[in-house]
């Protein structure tokens, strides 16, 4: 359950003159706030934030009230600079981009009394800067278009492969911008680079065709090996890399040794990651130790360890539990009975006695701990419908996990901030595996397309091998029936021989190559019959 019941608190008391209690209190950041004729304490507007109500005091809580404020803005300011180093050390501060807004978000419920000005210039600064950042990492990624657009119609095409593949790089390697500017920007990349292979392939003999697409599928695989390398779903994954090697072996050769070298190392080093984080989370697991904390204590010896304790819902049933035992134990020597339950209950009243002045202090950080899941909330509603799936997932993952190191909210909230939060969560996720699906099929539809191409191919081949069978035929019936000859029948003779000679010379070629593209069809049909389990 997100929440759980606060101490009970006192009745309310009788309000004083607002202004003469006003007037009475001295604080550090009372310059910041206003006492309303209703005993609000309010946080005064600026032009960066509105005004708003900090909680609610009287006589008797005013002291502990203000001074949980007080102690909560230093946390407030730690959570500011936490994130001013993570700026400051990071290579990327676009991509900080949903911190900022998060932390925005924060400041203007924050239940904590201090100087905000600062805070929310800061955060207008680094918005500002870095949208200055996102346009001249956009110019950069245009740079790279505009190579690709050049390139797209080049005749040298082994060089042009290797500048494609060098732009690809580039384009990796190029900072960050928003998503969908950058999906725009890369079909241009696409739509030009599938131009140029379109081109390439139309000039390739069957063999180099074989290769190319070798090559891709080495390359499918690598990228599938090096998408795994980094998951935690161990049994799985292993499965995972052990279909990927038995496909690998089934892949012939591409244009050469040293580019076969270059994709085995990627996908083997990838491999290679993966069960080298295996092996560590084993050992982990192998060393971890089970505590044995069996010592048995005296009752009254438990009570006065644990009075000092603040975890209070645990510790108050961990009293009531004392107390039956203590009822259940027999009678003790009578000159030592006052002195034990006397320790007893002094130790009792005094953890009970803090625990009602925890009180306040524990619905003032209620309150915060509003404010920062709202703040939450309100972030993962923004991403929800984002398409940068690696990004946002790790970032709503890491907002999950900062929801769950947040403490209860006021029982008046009830569950509906978690059940917002936790709907726009599934929400994503399904988008996401729906985009996944999506994927799916359409590398099915690209190994139909090859399976296709492939049969065109077999049947053309099969073709001309029929005709040449049925020409030499013909040829050499046309040998067989000769009789005498004269001078012009010799020379037809000669031209007979010759013809029949090439047809035989070229015949198993085409018989080897109809055996190459058959094995390459049923590979093909495996696939797509691995794909259809």
């Amino acid at each position: 359950m997100e929440n759980q019941n606060p101490q009970e608190l006192p009745n309310e008391p009788v309000q004083l003159n607002t202004a003469d209690f006003w007037e009475q209190l001295s604080f550090d950041g009372k310059s910041f706030c206003k006492l309303d004729d209703q005993g609000n304490l309010l946080l005064i507007a600026d032009q960066l934030y509105p005004e708003r109500v900090l909680s609610h005091i009287h006589e008797q809580n005013a002291g502990t009230v203000i001074q949980a404020l007080c102690d909560k803005f230093k946390e407030v300011l730690q959570k500011t600079e936490e994130l001013k180093q993570e700026l400051a050390q990071s290579a990327e501060p676009v991509r900080f981009q949903g911190k900022l807004q998060r932390l925005k978000a924060y400041l203007l419920n924050a239940n904590a009394i201090g100087d905000y000005r600062p805070l929310f210039s800061f955060i207008a600064e680094k918005q500002e800067l870095i949208q200055e950042q996102l346009k001249a990492n956009e110019q950069i990624r245009q740079s790279i278009v505009a190579k690709a657009q050049q390139l797209k119609d080049a005749e040298e095409f082994k060089n042009t492969t290797e500048a494609f593949r060098e732009l690809v790089e580039d384009w990796k390697k190029a900072p960050y911008i928003e998503k969908e500017v950058s999906d725009k920007l890369w079909e241009q990349i696409e739509a030009a680079r599938n131009h140029f292979y379109d081109r390439k392939r139309s000039f390739q003999e069957a063999v180099d065709i074989e290769m190319m697409q070798n090559l891709d599928l080495k390359l499918e695989l690598c990228e599938k090996a090096e998408s795994l390398s980094q998951s935690d779903n161990w049994k799985e994954t292993a499965e995972v890399y052990k279909q990927l090697m038995e496909e690998w072996k089934k892949i012939g050769r591409v244009a050469s040794v040293e580019k076969n070298d270059e994709l085995w190392n990627r996908f083997v080093a990838a491999k290679n990651s993966f069960f080298d984080r295996k092996s560590a989370h084993q050992s982990l697991i192998m060393e971890e130790q089970e505590a044995n904390y069996l010592a048995k204590l005296n009752l009254v010896e438990q009570a006065e360890e644990i009075k000092e304790s603040t975890n209070w819902k645990e510790t108050a049933a961990t009293y009531a539990k004392i107390l039956e035992d203590w009822k259940a134990i027999g009678k003790v020597p009578f000159e030592k009975a006052d002195e034990l339950w006397n320790r007893m209950q002094a130790a009792k009243d005094h953890f009970f006695n803090a625990k009602r002045q925890q009180a306040e202090t524990y619905k003032v950080s209620l309150e915060d701990n509003y404010a920062q899941k709202k703040a939450l909330l309100d972030r993962i509603e923004t991403i929800k419908n984002a398409t940068d799936w690696r990004d946002a997932t790790q970032e709503i993952n890491e907002l999950l996990a900062t929801w769950k190191t947040i403490g209860p909210i006021p029982r008046e909230y009830g569950d509906s901030l978690w059940e917002q939060f936790i709907a726009a969560r599934q929400y994503f996720f399904k988008r996401k595996d729906e985009d996944r699906e999506a994927r799916k099929g359409k590398f099915v539809q690209q190994i139909s397309n090859r399976l296709q191409q492939s049969k065109n191919f077999l049947a053309t081949i099969e073709e001309e091998l029929a005709e040449d069978e049925s020409k030499l035929a013909e040829f050499k019936e046309i040998l067989a029936g000769t009789g005498d000859e004269d001078a012009k029948d010799k020379e037809i003779k000669a031209n007979l021989v010759k013809l029949v000679d090439q047809i035989e010379k070229r015949m198993p070629n085409r018989l080897s190559k109809i055996a190459d593209v058959k094995a390459q069809i049923q590979d093909l049909e495996d696939k797509l019959s691995e794909k259809d389990k």
